[in-house]
């Protein structure tokens, strides 16, 4: 579900909407990643790069990281795979084969095998461990930037939260991780076991359904990562409203285009995930300089503009038409999903 959405709603459909909404009691806001009660006020999201600055390097390389932080992302987003003997590497997918030209799976091959390999796109880079990046974030000027830590599915859960805690405390840093990182993760199983081996780390769930965030709402330190369609939906819109009433924050994925990227700030979200950090800190920067300037432009173009927002209300149509069929499903499965969480979450 989770691929066939990514890959339905690839970032080619921009959104119109209305003008920033205030920020509801602005003291309260948590800061995005540490999870501490500080206050902060930001005009603009944080730029986090997706996967590193995957439009600049081979995604998930360190390659990638070093350019996204040189392009002034504030955060880098990455994910969790365990090699077969255990290691902890930096990879999206499940299998070797789009970004490296193998065929295998990554937990069927150990570190030894994998680290021989290099990215079929150039400059072609090796696969990096979770505690080379860690020890790349430890140089001097980079103590400031935040890690999402996204904990793929593939593997036991309970094996690779537990790797991912025993790789994070192997690593001395200046500042503390718990203030640095955060765990991504999918479902109730994963926060649970999060909680677990990582206590005194803040929590993001990452997902497409509002519906199921909304059951986890009451968890500490918990923060979202959003599809950005289900955030555009009028249900996207309440559950933003109600998250900034709470000081929980909400970040959005994966934004690549203009107009999305002001939707973003425009709503206030906390974050921005993105494979294009340099653009959008060009947009930050604009919005931050002539807010105006951004309606003026639409007013100017209003006729591309009508049929881009046309065309994304048809994409928001399709992608809710999936989510529903998954959530539907979901509860055929296992009954009511409040219910359902509850059980993961308590071990019942």
């Amino acid at each position: 579900m989770k691929q066939l959405l990514e890959t339905t709603t690839h970032e080619k459909s921009p959104l119109l909407g209305p003008q920033r909404e205030a920020m509801a009691n602005p003291a309260m806001l948590k800061t995005a990643f540490t999870g501490s009660q500080a206050a902060y006020l930001r005009s603009t999201p944080r730029t986090i790069g997706h996967r590193g600055f995957k439009a600049a390097a081979p995604e998930n390389t360190i390659a990638a990281f070093k350019a996204a932080t040189e392009a002034g992302a504030e955060a880098l987003e990455t994910d969790l795979h365990l090699t077969r003997d255990g290691v902890v590497v930096l990879c999206h997918d499940e299998t070797l084969q789009r970004c490296y030209g193998n065929k295998a799976r990554v937990r069927d091959l150990s570190w030894a095998e994998i680290s021989r390999l290099r990215t079929l796109r150039e400059p072609r880079q090796p696969m990096p461990r979770l505690i080379d990046l860690l020890e790349y974030l430890n140089q001097p000027g980079l103590e400031q930037t935040q890690l999402m830590l996204d904990i793929k599915t593939h593997d036991d859960a309970e094996e690779i939260m537990k790797r991912t805690a025993e790789t994070l405390a192997s690593v001395p840093s200046q500042r503390p991780w718990s203030t640095r990182v955060t765990p991504c993760c999918w479902s109730a199983t994963y926060i649970k076991l999060s909680m677990k081996y990582l206590p005194d780390y803040p929590i993001t769930h990452v997902g497409f359904s509002i519906t199921y965030a909304r059951c986890l709402t009451h968890i500490p330190n918990i923060s979202f990562s959003m599809l950005r369609h289900a955030l555009a939906s009028p249900c996207g819109g309440r559950f933003i409203r109600e998250m900034k009433q709470k000081g929980i924050p909400v970040h959005v994925w994966t934004v690549n285009e203009e107009n999305w990227m002001e939707w973003s700030i425009e709503r206030g979200l906390s974050g921005v995930i993105t494979d294009e950090v340099a653009l959008f800190r060009e947009v930050c920067n604009r919005s931050g300089s002539d807010q105006a300037s951004i309606t003026r432009s639409r007013w100017k173009n209003a006729i591309p503009t009508l049929y881009q927002t046309l065309r994304f209300w048809a994409e928001i149509a399709v992608v809710h038409l999936l989510i529903t069929l998954h959530m539907s499903r979901q509860w055929l499965k296992h009954g009511s999903l409040a219910r359902h969480i509850s059980r993961e979450l308590n071990g019942g």
